[in-house]
């Protein structure tokens, strides 16, 4: 008989869980707080006492385990440990049931395993705050635990019965998976097939493969055959944007079209914000009715949802949510435990508190990651570990603060205004963290932690997001290291303090430890030290560079090294780079990109252009823009328009958009798109070159030269593209600039005769 395993802690969701949503109850410790919480119970326990008892047990086809917090002998008495904060009589009633259900099956599988006839079963509720234990307990003979035992696994044993047939039906379908489309693109292959060896050697890959061959539905379908052939639990497919999910749900669509009796669950999952039916409400039962009798309704949701064979993007979670009464953003959450493929950004495996990588643990899962667009990681990942604070938003708490909140807060104040009369430049990094500072600011998120718990029902929104920015920077502090700094910025609008991190891989590194095989994949993941460096690649990670499927001939890849479009040059640049642009246009016209490192470059050559050449249609990136505005701007290349659009490079248009064919038939790119040059930029330079000796190309050049190919890449898109690139700058002459362009374009300089004379350096 085939085994279902299951935890106990899943196991007692599952089963136990009823009544409404209901997130009002006390602000959560910290995994740290919790950690140390559960150290100091245990800590204070007699020698024999036994710590993080492993325990297992079947029934039918399940097979339950699970880690037991502690066991008394000499009091035969087994111990659940919660950390809380605030008043434990706020406790929802339905979290003291779930409580309760997860000790007494930990006490029958101890039972089980230390043959006892009797066990006394205690909750131990231990207040972070206080550090004051709250113990209940019952005396339970080990019939009745095993009764409660097997109520639970009755409850549940239908649907393991069900997950193990979709198991079995899933990977006997997806083993005989054809590959969609009569053939592979050129490059498909190569892709998927590395794919696959990572999957088989259990290790992670770096994979660059030119932008037009069909990188999604080519790593699916290998990670797909995987699964079965592996003993995947599940694949995560992680975007940087939602155009890259809307083609993984694409590719999804294709490869389940393709396989008709495929069993495949494919589920994306969206932001609270962008979920929620009821922003005005609170996540309780008396203020949303959507919280209201939330797992009660939740089973049938559930069921329904898995048992329609649809794809359950945003807008189908939201129809099944919303028909029975549930919220769309938590009934998504808890589909993400039954699905095959989730699709999602990147914060839900690699953020801080990350749901799917914190699922992956809970619940022991085997998974494959795919993280598509790598080359945003970095960025991505240094925005995650990043927190900052602003002194005006302490000024303007302590302003209004409730009583038990003043001395806290102005203990903090003195602090800040300490740190600021050390500086007497605008920014400031400091060596270490501040002691005092950090003191200060822990105890301000001790005392509104506090508070809250006590006033749940009349919080502040101001006050929430000043405790959660604290929280966030609190718990940053607690790894600081070299991978990060701790810098003080001075404005005329006041100062912020924040702990930024430069390299990620300290935190990134756990993720990929946690996966089977993660898989970063990108046209422009060169060179692969610095994405393996700056992210924390584990030993033994793989490299492939796809071979392009294109053709140098289909590309005109022109430098125009006679302009220069450095800061100082930028005035002079202008006209020769419309010139320039008018000449190219004249020759073949068409629809065409222009690109600019900002948008005063922008506006200024755009301004120029339409004064010189009205003729040719223009338009125009908007500073501030919607949804809709990028439509508009993205739908004036059609197959029989001609004209440029202007815009910035690193923005909307610079990747993650297809124009095939007539659509787009060249780009002029205008800029090295070099990170500016500013004392953060400096001091993550500095700091790059003490790690990995490359502080210069680690900071700017490498990100730079990475969105110009990434912008080039929108101009050949299938095998009968052609179209022309111009790189306008001199420094795309130089051979380690050159090196950094995709080997099969072929780069030609401008003509030496031409009018345009060389700036000087």
């Amino acid at each position: 008989m085939k085994k279902y395993t299951i935890a106990v802690r899943a196991l007692c969701e599952f089963t136990a869980k009823v009544g409404d949503l209901d997130l009002r109850f006390t602000p959560s410790p910290t995994a740290q707080e919790g950690m140390a919480g559960h150290a100091t119970v245990t800590g204070r326990r007699d020698d024999d006492y036994q710590r993080e008892i492993s325990l297992c047990g079947d029934f039918g086809p399940l097979h339950v385990r699970g880690r037991a917090d502690g066991y008394d002998p000499a009091r035969r008495q087994l111990e659940e440990i919660k950390t809380y904060r605030g008043d434990l009589s706020a406790m929802p009633a339905n979290h003291r049931q779930l409580h309760w259900a997860q000790a007494r099956i930990y006490g029958h599988l101890l039972c089980l395993q230390l043959n006892l006839p009797m066990l006394r079963v205690a909750l131990v509720y231990f207040d972070i705050a206080s550090q004051k234990e709250t113990v209940m307990h019952e005396e339970c003979t080990a019939d009745v635990l095993r009764l409660f035992f097997e109520q639970h696994c009755a409850l549940f044993i239908d649907w393991a019965e069900q997950e193990l047939a979709h198991r079995d039906s899933r990977d006997r379908q997806l083993a005989a998976m054809a590959f969609p489309h009569a053939g592979f693109r050129p490059g498909q292959r190569q892709l998927a097939e590395a794919m696959y060896k990572a999957s088989n050697r259990g290790c992670c890959l770096l994979a660059q493969a030119p932008t037009g061959i069909g990188k999604t539905v080519g790593s699916l379908f290998p990670m797909l055959k995987a699964t079965a052939a592996h003993g995947l639990d599940k694949l995560f497919f992680l975007a940087a944007k939602v155009p890259g999910r809307q083609m993984a749900l694409d590719a999804c669509a294709i490869l389940k079209n393709s396989a008709p009796l495929l069993p495949l669950r494919v589920l994306e999952l969206s932001a609270k914000s962008s979920a929620c039916e009821h922003p005005d409400k609170a996540c309780h039962g008396e203020s949303c009715p959507l919280a209201r009798g939330f797992y009660d309704r939740l089973p049938l949701a559930r069921e329904v949802a898995l048992a329609s064979g649809l794809i359950l993007d945003k807008e189908a979670v939201r129809a099944v949510a919303l028909q029975q009464g549930v919220c769309p953003y938590y009934l998504g959450m808890e589909l993400a435990r039954w699905s095959d493929v989730v699709i999602g950004d990147y914060n839900y495996y690699f953020d801080l508190s990350a749901m799917l990588y914190g699922m992956t643990l809970a619940h022991d899962w085997k998974v494959n990651v795919l993280v598509d667009e790598a080359h945003n990681m970095v960025a991505r990942a240094r925005g995650m570990y990043t927190a900052e604070l602003e002194h005006g938003a302490l000024k303007g708490l302590r302003k209004f603060a409730p009583e038990p909140l003043k001395k806290p807060l102005e203990r903090l104040n003195r602090q800040w205004s300490a740190l600021l009369k050390e500086q007497s430049d605008d920014y400031l990094v400091h060596a270490a963290l501040p002691e005092k500072f950090f003191g200060a600011l822990q105890g301000v998120a001790t005392a509104i932690g506090d508070y809250m718990a006590e006033h749940a029902a009349s919080l502040d929104e101001d006050l929430q997001r000043f405790y959660f920015d604290v929280l966030l920077i609190n718990r940053l502090a607690e790894s600081f290291g070299d991978h990060s700094l701790f810098d003080v910025s001075k404005t005329a609008a006041g100062s912020t303090i924040c702990i930024r991190n430069i390299v990620p891989a300290p935190f990134l590194a756990p993720r990929f430890e946690a996966s089977h095989s993660t898989a970063l994949f990108s046209a422009t993941l060169s060179p692969w030290n610095y994405y393996n460096d700056t992210l924390g690649m584990p030993p033994g990670t793989a490299w492939v560079d796809v071979e392009s499927p294109f053709l140098a001939e289909q590309l005109a890849v022109r430098v125009a090294d006679n302009i220069s479009t450095r800061y100082q040059h930028r005035a002079a640049s202008l006209l020769p780079i419309v010139e320039l642009m008018a000449k190219q246009y004249a020759e073949t016209p068409g629809n065409y990109l222009a690109f600019f490192s900002s948008f005063d470059y922008m506006e200024k050559t755009a301004t120029l252009f339409a004064q010189h050449f009205p003729d040719v249609p223009i338009w125009q990136q908007p500073r501030r823009m919607d949804d809709a505005a990028r439509t508009r701007f993205l739908g004036r290349f059609g197959l029989e328009t001609r004209g440029i659009g202007f815009a910035v490079l690193g923005g909307a248009f610079g990747e993650g958009i297809d124009l095939p064919g007539a659509r787009l038939i060249g780009a002029f790119i205008a800029t090295l798109g070099l990170p500016q040059i500013n004392p953060v930029n400096e001091q993550i330079r500095q700091r790059m070159g003490d790690i990995f000796g490359a502080g210069y190309d680690y900071t700017y050049l490498y990100p730079g030269m990475q969105k110009v190919v990434q912008a080039a890449g929108r101009v050949i898109r299938t095998q009968t593209d052609k179209g022309v690139v111009y790189l306008i700058d001199d420094r795309f002459a130089r051979p380690e600039v050159r090196q950094l362009l995709p080997t099969w374009w072929d780069v030609q300089l401008t003509d030496k005769a031409d009018k345009f004379s060389r700036p000087a350096a």
